[in-house]
This record gives structure tokens, C-alpha cells and sequence, in this order.
């Protein structure tokens, strides 16, 4: 759950924006997009070493981004 401190005097667009600050570090959405689909554990290293091969390839010149 997400805290935001907020004076009396201050406007409540900066608290809106300190909120939405805070959700985005958290990475709360991210995580419910994450489990709306079950990815099994095989795709998901797949897809972490194709993503390291083209990181590889950038980094040596073979691609550019």
C-alpha cells in the first residue's frame, strides 16, 4: 500500500504527482500485468537469452540500436 505524506497547505495535484512517483518506482502494475497470464518457466528463459544475444550484439557492433 502506498503512503503519501501530504501538509495541509499543500495542493493536491504535487500530492497526485508524488503518488504517482511512488506507484511507478513500485512497479505495482507491472507485477499485475505479469500474473494476468501464466508464462511458463521454459518462455521465460528463452526469452532472456534472446535478449542477452542481442545485447551481445550490440555491444560488439554486429547491430545498432
Amino acid at each position: 500500500m502506498l503512503i503519501i505524506d501530504s501538509k495541509d497547505c499543500e495542493n493536491i495535484d504535487k500530492a497526485l504527482k508524488k503518488y504517482k512517483k511512488k506507484f511507478e518506482k513500485a512497479k505495482t502494475l507491472l507485477q499485475l500485468r505479469e500474473r494476468q497470464s501464466y508464462t511458463k518457466p521454459s518462455v521465460q528463459r528463452r526469452g532472456q537469452v534472446l535478449k542477452a544475444i542481442y545485447k551481445q550484439q550490440v555491444a560488439t557492433g554486429k547491430f545498432e540500436k
